[in-house]
């Protein structure tokens, strides 16, 4: 059971755009991992663009599981993760790191922000926090 990719996006007028995400593409062969992490950050801007506000769901996209919440005032969160991570996890996860994001970076700069300027540090933490470790890893 693994978590690959964790992010924070915004739902904005007229789409969505990356604020801050942190990747575990350690499992993968060096020379794919970046385009793994561009495919991941593609699909999770996609899902939520996808997704109404208010809403939860879960996608299967290739061999991953895809866990999107979008929240009414545009933020959202996707966990990609593989099929065996329990679902309840990643929805509890999405909504510890929303309600934090939302209290430490200002609303104001949701709509303009992006990794570069957006600072809120946790989602590494969180990603191996929440990383189910499986013997023989």
């Amino acid at each position: 059971m693994r978590l690959y990719s964790l992010s924070v996006l915004y739902k904005g007028d007229p789409k969505v755009h990356l604020l801050k995400a942190a990747y575990d593409v350690s499992t993968f062969n060096f020379f794919q991992r970046s385009s793994v992490q561009e495919f991941m950050t593609f699909t999770s801007q996609l899902i939520a663009e996808r997704s109404a506000l208010g809403s939860r769901a879960s996608v299967k996209e290739q061999e991953y599981l895809c866990h999107v919440y979008v929240r009414n005032d545009g933020l959202a969160g996707v966990v990609i993760a593989d099929n065996e991570y329990p679902q309840r996890v990643c929805f509890t996860l999405l909504d510890k790191v929303l309600d934090e994001f939302s209290r430490q970076v200002n609303k104001m700069d949701w709509p303009s922000g992006s990794p570069a300027t957006i600072s809120y540090s946790a989602l590494d933490g969180y990603l191996s926090k929440y990383q189910v470790q499986t013997p023989g890893t």
